[in-house]
């Protein structure tokens, strides 16, 4: 019989149905992962999370110096602990990466790290269980499986062409910690959403010589908190009302909050804030682009078209030599060698079901931290953690 691994450290808590050898296992030590085994645990259901790295939270750990949640401390805790006051409303990454310590520690969650899954399958023998092949020669059997991966997977640069013979620098996001590297460098930052857009200020305040942004596509830009009213708080309320309302309401108040600025090259978009929100581009929060902008620390530029030798050439014809070149342009959610052929995922490799609800011809699969809600990630993964634990406990009974 496939054995469960054996957890190490001080993760190795006493839980009430240990001899229990088909366990929830939960692919991912984020947040999203960890909420979920912290709810399943409540709920008297063993929960093994497996992280390939050797720590919980290593995507967090991996993040800018500069980053700090958009999301307030109280709506981005995660089920049964609150994050410290002393953490600041905005919470910082290193804060975030002690929180999901604490966390781990709080709830006496079982993890394993070390550990990568590369494909889940239904058991063979019919049972409806779930089997994990994964590092080491490992095959686990559960009799459910939460894949909370992450959004942010695998740093992903388009195969612009000429980019293999561009002499600069050209790095993903993912690589950038701090501006200090680049001070008194030229930096072209690709792409506008929240990161391309905090890193390009943070590079603006660190000394860079000079920093454009290249803007494919337009973004909204709204103001983190307006007269102590945080973006967040709006996006949970108007998650549930017509996209047109909102998208009417959204225009007044970034023209009331956010300075024209079409004559530093970023224009008002000329498509509704919520309408781009349900098509999957979340609204810039600013955190010192409109100031950089305005001041022109920061360009904007047009699209990038090709790379020659040392020339970025733009969508508009313009050539650029800067000395380094940061792709903010996303990830991807890497998902099909794990379990494409599942037919679980939509035509861009998302899953098709998530939170409570399993895919289709698919029970016992459940899915988190796959989505970019308006009201913020890390609330849409505590909510999702309690739905999925309900779900599994009472298919458990």
């Amino acid at each position: 019989m496939p054995n469960s691994p054996s957890p190490t450290g001080s993760h190795a808590a006493a839980l009430t149905d240990r001899t229990d050898d088909r366990p929830v296992y939960v692919i991912g030590g984020g947040p999203g992962g960890l909420a979920v085994a912290a709810s399943l645990r409540a709920r008297g259901v063993r929960a093994v999370v497996l992280e390939k790295s050797d720590r919980v939270g290593a995507s967090w750990r991996g993040h800018y110096d500069r980053l700090h949640l958009h999301t307030t401390r109280r709506w981005s805790a995660l089920p049964g602990l609150r994050m410290p006051r002393r953490f600041g409303r905005w919470v910082g990454r290193d804060d975030v990466v002690r929180y999901l310590e604490k966390y781990t520690e709080h709830h006496g969650l079982e993890v394993v790290t070390g550990v990568e899954v590369t494909r889940i399958d239904r058991a063979p023998d019919g049972s409806g269980d779930w089997q994990l092949t994964a590092t080491g020669g490992r095959v686990l059997r559960g009799r459910a499986v939460v894949v909370a991966t992450g959004f942010n997977h695998t740093p992903r640069i388009p195969d612009w062409p000429g980019r293999d013979t561009f002499t600069g620098e050209l790095l993903h996001a993912a690589r950038y910690r701090a501006p200090a590297p680049y001070a008194d460098r030229d930096v072209l930052v690709v792409g506008i959403g929240n990161t391309g857009a905090e890193i390009a200020a943070d590079l603006a305040e660190g000394g860079a010589s000079r920093v454009r942004i290249a803007v494919r596509t337009v973004p909204h830009i709204v103001r983190r908190s307006t007269a102590g009213w945080p973006a967040q708080a709006t996006g949970i309320l108007v998650r549930r009302l017509p996209v047109r309302l909102v998208d009417r309401a959204g225009a007044v108040m970034c023209r009331i909050a956010v300075p024209d600025l079409a004559a530093q090259g970023l224009p008002r978009p000329d498509t509704g804030l919520y309408s781009r929100v349900r098509q999957g581009a979340i609204p810039v929060q600013d955190v010192g682009l409109i100031d950089a902008v305005r001041t022109g620390a920061v360009t904007p530029v047009a699209a990038v078209a090709s790379f020659d030798k040392d020339t970025v050439v733009l969508a508009d014809g313009t050539r650029l030599t800067p000395d380094a070149v940061i792709a903010a342009t996303g990830y991807d959610r890497a998902l099909e060698p794990l379990l494409g052929h599942l037919d679980v995922l939509d035509g861009r490799g998302r899953p098709v079901a998530h939170g409570g609800r399993s895919p289709k011809g698919a029970p016992g699969l459940y899915f988190t931290g796959f989505t970019n809600p308006i009201s913020g990630m890390l609330r849409e993964m505590a909510l999702d953690a309690e739905r999925i634990a309900k779900r599994v406990a009472r298919a458990s009974r």
